[in-house]
């Protein structure tokens, strides 16, 4: 089994979108992927509105050496996995740091209030500037239009991981993730689901 030492260890990975986008699917697939690889992966996961397309919030943390409380401490985040862009900026704001890389899905969803015209949704460009101004390295992506190409758009989360895999350091693949996803998926959704896989990790490059 390949287990490298982690550079920072733990290692502090978090995924965060809104109700509906996979968050919470996406999170267990990586954290799958890391423990097939021989490392402690601890989750814990925050609810909004989930329901109702509130936030949702996966902390995984990562160690070659123990498990680890499954709260990642303010302004320690080392990289944040945002299905949702101003999503990026909220977490940013509580975990971000000066070392922070952050992957980001450009596809907005709009909440209830902007939808009915109280609320006003920030420019993609002001987003894109602020996660560049709070991080060390910022990628965007557009995952949801890719995965609506493959015909449904929930599979940004797994381009998303896809993509996320080549920001890392662990020795997670393609062939991790299609171990991973046999067990968890009906025969009929493995192919999709590894062309979203295989999207994400070209993206990056």
């Amino acid at each position: 089994m390949e287990k490298l030492q982690l550079s920072k260890d733990p290692y502090n990975i978090i995924i965060t979108g809104v109700g509906g986008q996979g968050n919470v699917l996406g999170s267990r697939v990586l954290s799958n992927m890391l423990v097939r690889k021989g490392y402690y992966a601890t989750i814990g996961e925050t609810f909004g509105a989930s329901q109702r397309g509130g936030s949702v919030m996966s902390h995984i943390r990562v160690s070659a050496k123990s498990t680890w409380s499954p709260q990642i401490p303010r302004g320690r985040a080392d990289l944040i996995i945002a299905l949702e862009p101003v999503e990026a900026i909220r977490v940013l704001m509580i975990y971000g740091n000066q070392k922070v890389m952050v992957l980001v899905n450009t596809r907005p969803i709009y909440p209830v209030g902007v939808i009915a015209g109280e609320l006003e949704y920030p420019p993609l460009k002001d987003i894109k500037a602020s996660v560049k101004e709070l991080s060390s390295t910022a990628l965007f992506i557009d995952a949801t239009d890719e995965a609506i190409k493959l015909g449904n758009s929930i599979l940004a989360n797994i381009i998303m991981i896809g993509a996320a895999t080549r920001m890392l350091e662990f020795p997670i693949d393609r062939e991790d993730f299609n171990q991973v996803i046999l067990g968890s998926l009906p025969e009929s959704k493995l192919d999709v689901n590894l062309k979203a896989f295989d999207m994400g990790a070209r993206m990056v490059g």
